[in-house]
């Protein structure tokens, strides 16, 4: 069965509606497709799945393990596991024998399309306009662009991050390109003289270990450059893993406001930190091109955007920088510019005729419970992704999808259909109660 498009929907009343299908959403898709108690329907603006294909470098791959697929982690019996789309492909033994379970990222998105193919409750094509509530019958109608019209008495929000452009790169002019959209500019990138790469991600390590690999062929200048004062690996030891955890997530949420943004900003390289093995891959290339010679390229770590311009004519840009830990101010020309400056959600538009009935803190974000929802009863509009200020690195974390999913299909069903596990980690992270 391949997924209905929207022409072919039939407008009507459904449990729950799911809005954006990132991998988050699709697995929720899959977990609900079989349970003919809950009818809900999942709308995507795309015309089929496509999760950050513009960094689809080769020998990408996810930072977390196979298990972390859309949904093994709550249903390991299920038809839509990653083991069984290799099964399906042919290629299960060989993933066996490659003994790396971090599956490629083009695998993982050509898996998600495998999955999404599968599911009739998928609406490709459907781009929401409009979010309206009524309270005589407590529904929500959502109507998408193109007129149609589906109720449900509740939403599932996963409509992602955008792309983070800082400010001083607003509207900048020339062929400026966020990470998101790295491989349908490469080709131009390399002919020009200069390039520049702002952030310090995952993202903007894979671009440069791309770029460096061809600066002798190509001859540009290749510059890196970082506000933070390091190239922070992404710490993966277990016990940090274990961070990614329920208990975790109740003791992060349950802490002040002010606490928990204070910790956000602190806690960034848990899940924003660059693969160990990658940071080792691009010292040693770039020992081995300093073998015949300096190699044209400057890492700056410490470096904060504060300007940007854009000179048409010579089609170059100037960027202001401060060293913050020495207060220094400088600039740096390039004729590529690369913003690997992350993403950052923002609330959609169209639930702009719903606001009064969502929860937002201090700072204008989603207070999101503990149990995902984001509305005024606790209970009709859920989150997906986008609560790192309120669920720690649980909130972005891969292998956390699939435990969120089953928490929202018990909010929504007041049932456990997937055991949801409350005590995993060794550790413990509050005070301990009573006397020691």
């Amino acid at each position: 069965m391949t997924a209905l498009p929207e022409t072919s929907a039939r407008p009507g009343r459904h449990d729950f509606i799911g809005i954006g299908l990132g991998p988050f959403n699709l697995g929720l898709a899959c977990l609900t497709e079989p349970l003919d108690e809950l009818d809900g329907v999942f709308l995507e603006s795309k015309p089929g799945f496509d999760w950050h294909s513009g960094m689809f470098l080769e020998g990408a791959h996810l930072q977390t393990p196979f298990l972390s697929d859309l949904v093994t982690l709550a249903d390991p019996t299920s038809p839509y596991s990653f083991l069984n789309y290799l099964k399906q492909s042919g290629r299960l033994y060989a993933f066996y024998i490659r003994e790396n379970f971090y599956p490629l990222r083009t695998e993982y998105n050509d898996y998600c399309r495998w999955a999404a193919g599968q599911l009739t409750n998928v609406r490709f094509n459907s781009p929401v306009a409009e979010v309206t509530y009524q309270e005589a019958d407590k529904l929500y109608t959502v109507r998408t662009a193109s007129g149609q019209s589906y109720r449900a008495p509740r939403l599932v929000l996963g409509t992602g991050t955008p792309p983070y452009v800082p400010e001083a790169c607003a509207d900048l002019g020339g062929d400026v390109l966020h990470n998101s959209r790295y491989l349908d500019h490469r080709e131009k990138l390399l002919g020009k003289k200069s390039i520049t790469i702002v952030g310090s991600g995952q993202s903007a390590a894979e671009i440069y270990h791309d770029l460096l690999g061809g600066i002798d062929t190509h001859g540009y200048r290749l510059d890196w450059v970082t506000r933070s004062p390091r190239f922070f690996p992404l710490d993966y030891t277990k016990l940090t893993l274990e961070m990614t955890s329920p208990e975790y997530a109740d003791y992060f949420h349950a802490l002040p406001e002010a606490t928990r943004h204070r910790l956000e900003k602190q806690q960034k390289p848990l899940f924003k930190g660059i693969d160990g093995a990658l940071i080792d891959e691009i010292h040693e290339l770039l020992y081995r091109k300093s073998l015949s010679g300096p190699v044209p390229t400057r890492l700056l770590t410490n470096s904060a955007l504060r300007s940007a311009s854009y000179d048409e004519v010579s089609g170059t840009y100037t960027l202001g920088l401060r060293q913050q830990e020495q207060e220094r101010d400088f600039e740096l020309s390039t004729e590529g510019l690369v913003l690997a400056t992350g993403y950052e959600y923002r609330v959609p538009e169209f639930l702009e005729p719903v606001r009064e009935r969502l929860r937002f803190d201090s700072s204008g974000r989603f207070d999101v419970a503990r149990n995902y929802a984001v509305d005024v009863t606790g209970a009709g509009v859920f989150l997906q992704n986008a609560a790192v200020h309120t669920h720690s690195v649980t909130s972005p974390d891969l292998g956390m999808g699939a435990y969120r999913n089953s928490c929202i299909l018990r909010e929504i069903l007041g049932r456990e259909v997937h055991p949801v596990e409350k005590s995993i980690a060794f550790q413990e992270f509050g005070a301990p109660g009573g006397t020691a």
